[in-house]
């Protein structure tokens, strides 16, 4: 099974690409072509530009705060690969955790902040021990997809 949210991301990112032309527009429109006549609708011009700069804060940094991630999940072949990176206004690098099927321990799926905040947390089988992955933060994916990466990593946990 091989599939990515990407089309998750690209509509967070258009709504945030609206937002900004949205904001900009109405700048240009109030403050230098000084087409908009205040008050409008009973609120005074800085009223409206502060209203309007932090809802576009909030569009902006809202998947930030929630670490939303690309992500990208695969477990064709002998490997269960997740390539991932943070897809908020700032980028993250670029993650990749490739797990031999044969050597992966299992899975745990960490919440924080009220359940608001879900991450998986991978173990692979190694010599010494158990190695454990940083986390990889599941809220970009809708519960479909979550179902089925769960799905998917339960299907190759060893019983003890």
């Amino acid at each position: 099974m091989t599939f990515n949210n990407s089309k998750t991301i690209i509509n967070i990112r258009i709504k945030l690409f609206a937002a900004t032309v949205l904001l900009l527009a109405y700048l240009t429109l109030a403050y230098v072509a000084k087409l908009i006549k205040f008050p409008l609708l009973g609120m005074e011009d800085t009223i409206w530009t502060i209203s309007l700069i932090v809802i576009w804060f909030i569009l902006a940094f809202i998947p930030s705060f929630l670490n939303y991630q690309y992500i990208s999940y695969s477990d064709d072949g002998e490997n269960i690969i997740f390539r991932y990176f943070t897809a908020g206004i700032i980028s993250g690098k670029k993650n990749s955790v490739e797990i031999n099927k044969a050597s992966f321990e299992g899975y745990k799926i960490e919440t924080r902040l009220f359940g608001i905040i879900q991450s998986i947390i991978l173990y692979q089988k190694i010599q010494s021990g158990t190695a454990k992955y940083p986390p990889i933060h599941i809220n970009a994916l809708n519960r479909g997809e979550k179902s089925k990466i769960i799905k998917s990593l339960n299907s190759y946990v060893h019983s003890l």
